[in-house]
């Protein structure tokens, strides 16, 4: 009986402990992501958030046992206006850091992946073009940038560090990706700054808008852009979290595996080559 009664006791005494325990609270946190930017981020046929950024978020996410990530695909205006206002803890779309960017949304230490920027020339003139100091060289025409785009910026920077190889930067107004395909294609300028996947899904794709100027066009690689989470700026011990995370991803080649399923190339390493 004094068996049965310590048994008992000792029972007891473990579910108290157990239920007196400290439990870690969850938070959930909205994360919101373009619905169509494959391969970034996009509602797959399943209907699920899906893309390379979404997949890292996802390992983040596995790391960070406090933090339980909800995604919602929306909008590139309704991201960025619904981090702002707090509807959404952050937010990513393959987004570059701008000055402008950074007065409005936390950034995090670390990008989640990058871009690959490039110039788009008339594939005539690949024998003379192979890079920007040689397009400079040839003629320096570039379409028009507006002045707020992170490309514009991107030329710039190469503008002071190559103070004997300067391309022609002039500040434009806004246009569509298409404009500046055609004009280079007609011989109206003789580069176009563009995405590489831009290039691929707007020009090189099988049924693409312009498929026509394939044979007309050569994309040239300058190097890989970072992309960054955006963070609503309350949020900051978040985008602590997310740093710690990515840090162990990018280390132990996660971030790599998930860039080369997507991609077909590790976009990232293009970072350290510049």
């Amino acid at each position: 009986m004094k068996k049965i009664i310590f048994t008992a006791a000792v029972l007891a005494l473990a579910i108290a402990s157990a239920s007196g325990a400290p439990k870690t609270k969850v938070q959930k946190v909205r994360v919101a992501h373009t619905s169509n930017y494959v391969p970034y981020d996009f509602v797959n046929e399943k209907g699920e958030s899906d893309g390379f950024e979404v997949a890292v978020l996802k390992e983040v996410d596995r790391l960070l046992p406090e933090y339980e990530f909800e995604y919602h695909p929306t909008s590139d205006d309704d991201l960025l206006i619904g981090v702002l206002q707090g509807k959404y803890a952050f937010g990513t779309k393959g987004i570059w850091v701008t000055e402008e960017r950074k007065k409005k949304y936390a950034f995090p230490k670390n990008p989640i992946g990058a871009s690959v920027i490039g110039i788009v020339i008339r594939s005539e003139t690949a024998d003379q073009i192979h890079d920007l100091p040689s397009f400079a060289k040839y003629s320096g025409k570039l379409v028009p940038i507006g002045a707020a785009n992170a490309q514009y910026a991107v030329i710039d920077d190469y503008n002071k560090s190559h103070p004997n190889a300067q391309v022609k930067l002039v500040a434009g107004d806004q246009f569509g990706a298409s404009d500046g395909y055609i004009w280079v294609a007609e011989g109206r300028y003789d580069a176009f700054v563009a995405i590489k996947l831009s290039f691929e899904n707007n020009v090189l794709k099988d049924g693409a808008a312009y498929s026509n100027l394939r044979d007309k066009l050569k994309f040239i690689t300058y190097k890989g852009i970072p992309t960054w989470p955006i963070f609503n700026k309350k949020q900051q011990k978040l985008a602590d979290a997310y740093d710690r995370a990515i840090e162990q991803l990018l280390k132990d080649g996660t971030v790599s595996r998930l860039a080369i399923k997507y991609f077909g190339e590790d976009v990232s390493a293009l970072l350290n080559s510049n």
